[in-house]
């Protein structure tokens, strides 16, 4: 379901960022900003119905190593910290909005159950398939991540089919005539490699870096030029970086000082700057790894 594109406005914010009109001015103050802080807190301060689209990668509760986030909380904690957060996405989503969660096999269940209760309509349970993962010597190796796609109302919401076709099997493999000719709506295991230290687009030590191309998947899909894009854990700036390059307005929160300097360096464009800083950090402890486990 597509909607009207929107106009330009000239002078949204003071950054010097492409910028389109929205709606609800009162999220202006919001838009086209990383913001330095807790979520949770930033997000009651903003307007009701007033984002497009959310896609939020929280903290998995593994273990993993943070600069300023205890990544092993009790069940209990964990549990009631995602009903809050999670709660404040519905609030803040327009009617037509939809949300994405990318989560471990750990909590994937909780989340899903915690997004029914609050009010969200299933979509799809997406499998991200990222090829490989670390060696394990009493399980299978882990290479996913559960992605859960949900919409604030079960009918109205936006989601443009023809903008993230692929071809089909159909086509490549059988040639048959009857295939359409644009390819086909992906299924929902997406294939994507993650993004490892070795990779052109990996940026810092961040242990769950997000690929360009999975979010422009979903930023495609679920929003139009000059939608609100909304990433309330925004780690190396993916999610942001993205929405900009579709001419989408974001709004990025991180609880992370330093990761915040990253996520504007990023969209400014200063993607060696921040390499060369991240080898430097690396060298000084010691260790220059291929890739973090995440998830």
């Amino acid at each position: 379901m597509k909607y009207k594109q929107r106009k330009k406005q000239k002078h949204l914010v003071k950054e010097n960022l492409s910028v389109y009109t929205v709606e609800n001015k009162t999220i202006n103050k919001f838009v086209n900003k990383v913001i330095e802080g807790d979520c949770i807190e930033i997000m009651k301060n903003m307007p009701s119905e007033s984002v497009d689209l959310i896609f939020a990668d929280p903290p998995f509760n593994i273990g993993l190593k943070y600069d300023n986030y205890n990544d092993k909380r009790s069940y209990e904690d964990y549990y009631n910290w995602s009903e809050k957060w999670i709660s404040e996405t519905y609030r803040i989503l327009k009617k037509t909005g939809t949300i994405y969660i990318a989560i471990g096999d750990e909590f994937a269940a909780e989340i899903n159950l915690i997004l029914k209760k609050t009010g969200f309509n299933f979509r799809n349970w997406v499998i991200w398939y990222y090829t490989f993962g670390q060696n394990q010597r009493k399980k299978f190796n882990r290479s996913h991540t559960h992605i859960l796609y949900f919409t604030k109302d079960r009918e109205k919401f936006i989601f443009n089919a023809q903008d993230v076709r692929i071809p089909s099997a159909r086509q490549q493999i059988y040639h048959d005539k009857r295939a359409h000719p644009d390819g086909k709506v992906p299924d929902d295991v997406w294939v994507f490699a993650r993004v490892c230290g070795s990779f052109k687009e990996r940026l810092g030590d961040h242990p769950c870096q997000m690929p360009e191309a999975l979010l422009e998947r979903i930023i495609k899909t679920s929003s139009n030029t000059g939608d609100v894009v909304l990433d309330p854990f925004g780690g190396t700036g993916t999610t942001s970086a993205v929405a900009k390059k579709l001419k989408r307005n974001y709004i990025t929160m991180e609880m992370s000082k330093s990761y915040v300097e990253v996520i504007k360096k990023r969209l400014e464009g200063r993607h060696e700057e921040i390499k060369r800083e991240s080898i430097r950090e690396e060298k000084q402890k010691g260790s220059l790894p291929l890739f973090e486990f995440c998830g």
